[in-house]
């Protein structure tokens, strides 16, 4: 248990090195416009079709199907 705690501590202590040097990459990323994030599933016309589709009383189950999108999306974009 005695040597088991410093070579915990030097994990931890790596992974937040990590993390810090992950952060600052991002961050560099995002200045340089490189970094957008991921794209929406849906563009602006398959939005207002899902808002139709719902105030239609369809099934979330059938509007995530024709959007080709999962339930939870649906549930997101509602």
């Amino acid at each position: 248990m005695l040597m088991l705690q410093p070579l915990v501590a030097l994990n931890q202590f790596e992974r937040a090195l990590i993390r810090e040097r992950q952060r600052e990459g991002i961050a560099i990323a995002k200045a340089k416009k490189l970094f957008n994030g991921r794209k929406p599933a849906l563009d602006k016309a398959a939005v207002s079709k899902l808002h139709q589709m719902v105030a239609d009383g369809e099934s979330k189950v059938n509007i995530a199907k024709s959007l080709r999108i999962s339930r939870a999306s649906v549930y997101i974009y509602i």
